[in-house]
């Protein structure tokens, strides 16, 4: 398994450990899905890092991502589609307004910037993890810079794809979706068709 080779990357040993473990709960799903023994899986990596099955095991493909904040991890699967997931812990971030600026799209800041202080922060989370799952469901992670597609950020309001280089037809082809996995926490996942 390259989980113990990929898991000494990491600086502190207290992350590969929690790497090895989510990467064994993974292999534990993805194994019940398919019927086969998990040690039998076998990953590879898309240009951009996006894990994937390197056999089918099936006529259908399956097809996963996971993302992890502050402890939680949130695993997301699909049969043949691509599909993207993020989890963030929701928290005071000093610089939101220079993120923002620098990473959401105009129509994004400039709905963010009419919003009260008091639903800055959900709206900030609110779009972070749309657009994250969006990149993480696409494969290109950050090769698609994140002010190139526009996404839905008013808390309350649903989740969705707005445009793609101002192009909604072919973001109608995706499905954006939030979860709450739990208090504090903000989710999304983005799916292909």
């Amino acid at each position: 398994m390259d989980e113990r080779r990929r898991s000494e990357r990491f600086h502190f040993e207290e992350d590969g450990r929690r790497f090895i473990i989510r990467q064994g709960i993974l292999r534990k799903i993805l194994g019940r899905y398919l019927g086969v023994e998990p040690s039998r899986l076998q990953f590879c990596y898309g240009k951009n890092g996006k894990p994937a099955l390197a056999d089918t095991f099936g006529k259908e493909k399956v097809r996963f991502n996971s993302s992890h904040s502050e402890g939680l991890a949130l695993y997301a699967f699909t049969h043949d589609r691509e599909i993207g997931v993020d989890v963030e812990h929701i928290r005071d971030i000093p610089e939101m307004e220079q993120i923002t600026e620098r990473f959401f799209s105009a129509r994004e800041n400039a709905v963010f910037h009419t919003l009260p202080e008091s639903k800055k922060k959900e709206a900030f989370f609110n779009c972070w993890t749309r657009k994250e799952a969006f990149i993480k469901a696409t494969g290109d992670g950050l090769s698609l810079p994140l002010d190139r597609f526009d996404v839905s950020l008013v808390p309350g309001e649903p989740a969705r794809l707005l445009g793609i280089d101002g192009d909604s037809k072919t973001a109608s082809r995706w499905l954006l979706q939030d979860l709450k996995p739990a208090p504090d926490f903000a989710a999304a996942f983005a799916v292909k068709g």
